[in-house]
């Protein structure tokens, strides 16, 4: 990684500002969920918060992906990065005025986030050396666990001591911060291409493309079927503050454990499914990275089992750490296969396509989830999505056997 880092300034730069940007993004979230359960007491209304954070990614992605196709992304990724600064301003309106304005300020953040993600990941292969892809999807995955972990752990501490304010005003610069940074990006962030495959973007039209190119590629449709099925059971997150506020009673400090477990998971997956990883993108490949992604569902429901079933924040936390570390594997493998087999033309779409299916199933599953956690407490809706990620994954394993075994076969070959 040390090495990586070292020779690749360009990389440098996105990485870091990936780090600060995600460290904001966990203040803020610690701290806009205190202040919607203090001022709403309401459980649906925690869960919104999730909710918020994903919704708009299915809503812009057929603007999201041609943009990261047809744009410098560079410039797209510097430009989305200010607009998002602004935006987290709101938070600050909604400490003196309606809570509403919290809401509103993260929907802007996460939609204008939606430009940004398969911006990035789009430009990666690009930014990096062949050899060095397994690593830098790894290390870039990782980010985002690690800044939750350590984001969310001294978010909760930041906001105890210095008040949600502070939070969410180094949300904002966070922002700031990595525009500054991803500017001194010089190496080029896509390949140049017919000029057809640039200009104007034709949302309707690019997403029948992108459907057209996964239909004829089925290694590339079961890697977004992948995360897909993921969010099914992604409502299990937003339980996690519930959990720390109603049967744990530990506020703001136990939300912090509990999504900084949730990351430690997310940063240590990545670095096991960097075992599974090839060096350079062949059919070889795709069979180890079908079958952990299966396995990986079963192991986020056993980890969420353990949550909805521990008597004691501690053992909470372990089971929610569990969980994780299948969740980050799944989503890093997931990411590298897409990176590894989709071209540069079409490639921003399809990571478009990739956080369409997933934030709507997480959004499914966050808002059922909040609701019936209303009726019964946090508890019952964990098991029950805890179940459904076991099933999905046991599904997943059955469904890509055909494909699994066709690879197996050319590797023999």
């Amino acid at each position: 990684m040390i090495s990586l880092l070292r020779r690749n300034g360009d990389f440098r730069a996105v990485f870091i500002a990936q780090i600060v940007s995600f460290a904001g993004d966990w203040f803020a979230t610690v701290a806009m969920l205190g202040l919607v359960i203090d001022r709403t007491g309401s459980k649906l209304a925690a869960t919104a918060v999730f909710v918020v954070q994903a919704l708009p990614n299915f809503a812009l992605s057929p603007l999201a992906g041609p943009a990261a196709d047809r744009f410098d992304r560079r410039r797209l990724m510097v430009g989305v990065s200010l607009l998002q600064a602004g935006a987290a301003s709101l938070f600050l309106v909604a400490l003196h005025g309606p809570v509403a304005f919290a809401f509103l300020a993260q929907g802007l953040v996460t939609g204008l986030g939606t430009f940004f993600a398969p911006t990035s990941q789009a430009a990666l292969p690009n930014l990096v050396d062949a050899d060095d892809l397994p690593l830098a999807t790894v290390m870039m995955s990782s980010t985002w666990g690690a800044m939750l972990a350590l984001g969310a752990a001294i978010g909760g501490l930041f906001t105890l001591a210095f008040g949600r304010e502070a939070a969410f005003v180094a949300d904002g610069a966070s922002f700031l911060i990595a525009a500054g940074l991803i500017a001194s990006v010089r190496r080029p962030t896509q390949q140049a291409g017919p000029e057809g495959r640039r200009g104007r973007v034709r949302p309707l039209a690019d997403t029948l493309e992108t459907v057209r190119y996964a239909r004829t590629n089925p290694v590339v449709a079961a890697l977004l079927g992948s995360k897909l099925g993921f969010g099914l059971g992604s409502g299990a997150v937003g339980m996690l503050a519930l959990m720390a506020t109603g049967p744990f009673h530990s506020g703001d400090g136990g939300t912090g454990l509990l999504l900084a477990a949730r990351g430690l998971g997310v940063v240590a997956g990545p670095f096991v499914a960097n075992r599974l990883l090839t060096r350079r993108a062949h059919p070889t490949a795709v069979a180890g990275i079908l079958l952990a992604c299966g396995l990986a569902g079963l192991v986020y429901g056993a980890g969420y089992l353990v949550v909805g079933t521990a008597p004691v924040l501690g053992l909470a936390v372990a089971g929610a750490l569990a969980a994780h570390l299948g969740g980050g594997a799944q989503w890093t493998l997931s990411t590298y296969g897409l990176q590894a087999v989709v071209p540069d033309y079409i490639r921003g779409r399809v990571f478009a396509a990739d956080f369409a299916l997933v934030t709507a199933t997480m959004s499914l599953s966050l808002i059922v989830s909040g609701a019936l956690a209303e009726v019964t407490g946090p508890r019952l809706p964990t098991l029950l999505l805890a179940g459904v990620s076991s099933l999905w994954g046991v599904a997943y394993l059955a469904l890509t056997r055909p494909l699994r075994r066709a690879e197996a076969t050319v590797q023999a070959v």
